[in-house]
């Protein structure tokens, strides 16, 4: 769901109530520029931003997936930090 900065603040109880169900997306000078989320919501992307697998947890494939992977043009400068 989206709206305006000016109805949020109209009505910030309703969208902290529709926050429940789905992210409301507060837009600002026509772009999105806060999203509000259940607090359930943002626990679980906190808890998957830290989800760490050891190698032998993973499968084949995406063992293989890992070695293929390639970064993106524009981050040479991350070459110096490889070992």
């Amino acid at each position: 769901m989206k709206v305006t900065s000016s109805q949020f603040i109209r009505n910030i109880g309703q969208y902290q109530d529709r926050a429940q169900l789905e992210p409301v997306v507060v837009m600002k000078h026509n772009r999105e520029h806060t999203v509000l989320l259940s607090a359930e919501e943002y626990r679980r992307l906190r808890r998957r931003a830290r989800l760490v697998m050891r190698t032998e947890e993973m499968s084949e494939a995406d063992i293989e997936a890992i070695g293929r992977a390639e970064v993106p043009g524009g981050h040479e400068r991350l070459d110096d930090e490889q070992g």
